[in-house]
């Protein structure tokens, strides 16, 4: 009951008055706006249209001709830590969200669970009268809440959303995603042959949402967080957008650099005379190598094509992505919505370096620990942008996509923090085509969205009692002067080991990379810079104003110990083993039971890899009781795609084990002949005899079918993990992209025979009695 009931109750139905009212949700006030969030991720301001970039947004532009473009808003530098500030109005390590939910920790701020006093905005619009719907990405399910068996309290449902579909970790394959409807893990609709691609669909299912509530609900008005696989990694989109910026970079990033950053000051984003540095403005020794940007004019001709070609399919990634919100935005126009809905369209980071100096054909080596190969990148030019690769350009486009600022994503200088955003609101902005400079935070989206909207964050929700706002509204500069005071007066910034804090338009950063491996942390140099007038960053007056920069560092470390930013995290998980080591030790694991096995059977939803037997970096042993016919074919068990995983499958009368070393050919295959029908245990066993240069686990692979060995060979396996997140282990079939090339497409399902169950075992002990071990399992069952 929502309210007090005022009926009249007699002892006859016929004798007593009704009161609906009571029971009844509260309606919004009259008059209240739509607010569609569209939020994109890995932009700096330096690529899109608004902002002077070369890479066409026409929707955006529509958008910012008719509303505002801001030039100081920021973010923190990483995906799921903004998105915890979109869902609460707090600071990212007040939610618990320090780093991203698939490198959380066990500590306070880097746990990825929203405590109970951050409610999210979502639970307190619906219940203010508002639809609720979120489409796209979710990077705010902890990494232990992944599965289909966990708790849901942290699902988008449970934080206030009537619906979502979308994907639940930081990335997805554009053309094999891994997806989830509302609180379980569903098959994409259709295949990449059929004219499928993640951003299509995601605007498909948005309409959807908003058409459903319309034409039931006609007067109720809706939130929308729209968030694409766009732009993050990998770059996917369909060839005719990719085509439409052929030979658009040939004049390489230093050059996009120097003609971006006067269109940026001659728009009014930056001020005159704003300067910026070398391409590699940190000092040596401060910063991942892995970060480095080479000079274009060190290049030779394959190289500097294929970073054009990288570029080039970045930019017609994101203007695909593009037109798919523009159809929202034309139904909305077309229906009569959009005169009042608040849109805000933005970015989470900066422009990612994650792709190495070279870029990458396959970014999942980064998260298997393990270099990239720049001769393997080169054969595979002409597929960039297609299903075949898994690509990310190099980090000299993420420097000249965040000019004119220092660094990119995952750094609190400008080129992390910095990025695009733009606000239109016909009902209830004035201005038309102005620019915004006024300095703002993603902590300042809630309490925006909920002051147009005329509702306030409750002192208490469900009890408990919640922790004021971080951010301020952002209203009061909807039609002030483009240059009008700032509301916002202090924000700190963490990534990684990287820090910062901006203060009355003054900024200290300290001199020390993320994932940098560097430690010392008391012993950093810090600059500072006086961005009220040096928005690049490109002055370090601590010299000049020491006083100013030991209050910022005090203040710094105020906000930290205040926002649970302690203890500070700089493993380098690239390049240092010991600290890939460290790290894979504090990432949350399913526990390891005490016989070491684990049991899977048929017919059941993918188990998300942090939450699946850990057979990375371990000897393993796998036993699939099986019931065959002559007839019998497809996917025993896959884990992983083709760019990186293994699978057990049978396919022309053979057992075939692969092993996808991170998508570098060859595949690693043992067959042997299928057994004659009836029931069998085919029985696989990895024995790790010593370690690779990176760690990888080097050692015999041998083929059982019962207690028979019937194939042997060396093979090498990955020490980190197949994936950053989707592709998960499936019994019976293979969810989304193909792990071994020998069945291509998609699913290649058991058929013919029967699946009784699959049992990893990573205990230590060798493969001596196949009977025993699967009674062992049934045992535990």
């Amino acid at each position: 009951m929502t309210r007090e009931f005022k009926g009249d109750i007699k002892l006859d139905v016929r004798d007593s008055t009704a009161d609906w009212d009571a029971f009844l949700s509260d309606k919004a006030p009259a008059g209240a706006p739509n607010v569609l969030v569209v939020l994109y991720d890995d932009t700096g301001q330096a690529a899109w249209s608004p902002y002077g970039g070369r890479i066409d947004m026409p929707t955006m532009d529509r958008l910012a001709q008719g509303g505002l473009t801001y030039s100081q808003w920021h973010t923190t530098a990483l995906c799921s830590p903004t998105r915890s500030t979109f869902l609460t109005g707090r600071n990212h390590h007040s939610n618990g969200f320090a780093t991203i939910s698939e490198s959380s920790t066990g500590f306070p701020g880097y746990n990825s669970h929203i405590p109970p006093e951050n409610a999210t905005m979502a639970n307190i619009l619906r219940d203010a009268g508002w639809s609720t719907y979120w489409v796209g990405k979710n990077h705010n399910v902890p990494i232990d809440e992944w599965t289909a068996g966990a708790s849901k309290k942290n699902w988008p449902l449970a934080q206030g959303y009537d619906r979502f579909y979308g994907f639940i970790g930081g990335e997805t394959n554009n053309w094999y995603p891994s997806l989830a409807e509302d609180n379980h893990y569903i098959d994409q609709p259709y295949l990449p042959e059929d004219g499928y691609h993640l951003s299509k669909d995601l605007a498909d299912q948005a309409l959807k949402m908003i058409r459903d509530s319309k034409q039931t609900e006609p007067d109720k008005p809706w939130y929308m967080w729209f968030c694409p696989g766009a732009n993050h990694a990998p770059h996917h989109a369909p060839e005719e957008y990719i085509a439409k910026y052929k030979g658009k970079f040939d004049d390489g990033y230093e050059a996009y650099r120097d003609w971006v950053v006067p269109r940026m000051i001659e728009r009014g984003l930056l001020p005159e005379g704003t300067v910026y540095g070398d391409i590699n403005p940190m000092p040596d020794g401060t910063y991942s190598q892995t970060d480095e940007v080479r000079p274009w004019a060190e290049l030779n001709d394959e190289e500097k094509a294929m970073f054009s070609r990288m570029a080039e399919v970045f930019a017609g990634f994101s203007e695909y992505t593009d037109a798919q919100v523009g159809r929202i935005i034309d139904y909305l126009e077309e229906s009569g919505q959009l005169e009042n809905t608040i849109v805000i369209y933005c970015a989470d980071n900066g422009a990612s370096g994650e792709g190495s100096p070279n870029g990458s054909v396959n970014e999942g080596k980064i998260f298997g620990g393990y270099p990239d190969d720049e001769a393997q990148n080169l054969t595979m030019v002409d597929k960039l942008g297609s299903p075949d690769t898994y690509n990310h350009y190099p980090t000299g486009w993420a420097m000249a996509f965040s000019a004119p600022y220092k660094m990119f994503k995952r750094y609190t200088y400008q080129g992390g923090v910095c990025d695009p955003m733009v606000i239109h609101w016909p009902a209830g902005i004035q201005a038309k085509g102005e620019v915004r400079n006024q300095y703002h935070h993603s902590t300042d989206i809630v309490a925006t969205i909920l002051d147009v909207c005329g509702v306030e964050m409750p002192e208490t929700y469900n009890g408990v009692t919640q922790n004021a706002l971080d951010g301020v509204s952002m209203r009061y500069s909807f039609d002030a002067p483009a240059e009008g005071q700032t509301q916002k007066e202090t924000q700190y910034y963490e990534m990684l080991g990287s820090r910062g804090i901006w203060h009355k338009g003054w900024k200290a950063v300290a001199e020390h990379g993320p994932v940098s491996g560097m430690s010392g942390f008391d012993k950093d140099v810090w600059q500072l810079f006086h961005t009220d007038v040096d928005r690049s960053e490109a002055h370090d007056l601590s010299a000049e104003h020491p006083e100013k920069l030991e209050e910022l560092k005090a203040l710094w470390l105020s906000e930290a110990k205040a926002n649970k930013v302690l203890p500070l995290n700089d493993l380098q998980i690239i390049g240092n083993p010991k600290d890939y080591e460290t790290f894979l030790g504090m990432e949350f694991k399913v526990p390891v039971p005490p016989s070491g096995q684990y049991t899977y059977y048929p017919g059941t939803t993918e188990i998300p890899e942090r939450s699946a037997a850990n057979v990375h970096g371990v000897s393993y042993k796998i036993l699939a009781e099986v019931d065959l016919t002559a007839d019998t074919e497809g996917v025993i068990f896959a884990h992983g795609s083709r760019f990186g995983g293994h699978a057990l499958f049978i396919k022309d009368g053979k057992v075939t084990y692969a092993y996808n070393f991170l998508g570098i050919p060859p595949e690693d295959r043992i067959v042997a002949p299928m057994p004659a029908a009836g029931k069998h245990i085919i029985g696989v066993e990895f024995t790790k005899e010593k370690m690779g240069p990176y760690r990888e686990g080097v050692g015999p692979l041998k083929l059982y079918i019962d207690d028979q060995l019937v194939a042997e060979q060396e093979i090498r396996t990955v020490l980190g993990h197949f994936s950053l997140c989707g592709e998960g282990l499936c019994i019976g079939y293979d969810s989304g992209d193909a792990v071994s090339s020998e069945y291509e497409g998609s699913r290649f399902e058991f058929s013919g025979g029967e699946i009784a169950k699959v049992v990893f075992d990573i205990g230590d002990d060798v493969y001596i009695d196949v009977e025993a071990h699967m009674a062992a399992a049934y045992a535990r069952d």
